[in-house]
Order: C-alpha cells, then structure tokens, then sequence
C-alpha cells in the first residue's frame, strides 16, 4: 500500500506552522498574531501537533529500519550467490586436474602393459633388461603419483567452503606435477631398452 507522500508533507508543514505559532505565543507575539488576524492555538491544538509529528516520525523510522532489511536482505543474498559461484569455479577446476590426471595415469598403465608384452623381446641383454626395469619402476611411480593427486583433488573438492580458493586447492602438487614427467621418463626408459 503506498504511502500519500504528498499530503504527509503538507500535514508536516501544517505541524511546522502550528509550532512556531506556539513558540511565537510563549515568546510573547501572541498580541501580534492577534492583531494579524492569525487564529490563537490552544494546548490542546498544540499536543495534537505534537502527536501528528510523533506519527510521523514513526511511519519514517519504520520506512527506514524496513529498508534497511531489504539491503542487509539483499547483501546477504549477492553473499550467497558469490559463494556459490566460487564453488562452482572451484568444482570445475578440479574436474579438469583431475581429467588430465587420469590421462596421464591411462598412458602409464598402457605404456607398462604393452612393455610387458613385449618383454621376451626386450630381455636380450642385461642393460635392456635393466632399463625395461628402470622404465617399469618410473610408469608404476608415474600412475601411484596421478592416483594420489587425484584423490587430494576430490578430497579437497567435496570439503570446499570459503577458505579455499581456486588456486590452492585444485593446483596440482608435487605428485601431480611430477607424474607426467615420471611416465615421458618411463617411456623413454623402455625405448631405450628396446633399442639396446
């Protein structure tokens, strides 16, 4: 229901003349407010005033402290959504790390896999069976480490709330950025394994 702001000014107005006439009259011009032709208030015409401003004082306040809800109201909600929306970065940030770790834990277990086929091979002399080991070793170390980051990803993930950010709780660590280069080390390894 809307507020007649118009005539709500006028009654303050209204109020506003009827005080200073009756400041006026304490003061002592109340003789020449006669001699005007102004009409003389009485008491109760002024505590009449007085409670018509009270009034409003009181619609004022209570249009204040309501609108005053609706901010707090509606900061609360841009806090909300703010949240919200770091938490989804946060979430789709991880699912990528931890794509690219299951790629890199895939590539290792198909490079050791088709290492161990081709083993009786590979195991001619005793240097290309070291190195078919050194290369074994760094693939299986390669998918432990992808394995472990993954796993710190989505622990991080579903315990996400304001503290963390995007940057610290999905960025790779030691193991995640140590896997790729331990699985380029193995092939390499079984490559030169296969050539000796």
């Amino acid at each position: 229901m809307a507020l007649p702001w118009l005539r709500l000014i006028d009654v303050a107005l209204n109020v506003g003349d009827v005080v200073r006439r009756a400041r006026a009259r304490t003061a002592g011009e109340e003789p020449q407010a006669l001699a005007e032709g102004l009409p003389v208030r009485s008491g109760i015409e002024t505590r009449l005033a007085g409670v018509v401003v009270a009034a409003l004082r009181e619609a004022f306040d209570r249009d204040s402290r309501r609108l005053e809800f609706e901010r707090e109201q509606m900061e609360a909600e841009r806090q909300r959504a703010e949240r919200a929306l770091k938490l989804e970065l946060l979430r789709q940030a991880g699912d990528r790390e931890i794509a690219r770790l299951r790629l890199i834990a895939g590539a290792g277990v198909v490079g050791w896999v088709g290492a161990l086929m081709m083993v009786t091979r590979l195991l001619t002399t005793s240097g290309s069976r070291v190195m078919l080991g050194v290369g074994w070793a760094l693939l299986l170390v390669a998918i432990a480490c992808a394995f472990m980051e993954q796993s710190r990803i989505a622990r991080s993930i579903a315990v996400a709330d304001e503290r963390l950010s995007v940057e610290s709780s999905v960025a790779p660590s030691a193991a995640g950025l140590a896997a790729p280069w331990l699985v380029a080390a193995g092939f390499a390894a079984i490559t030169i394994a296969a050539l000796l």
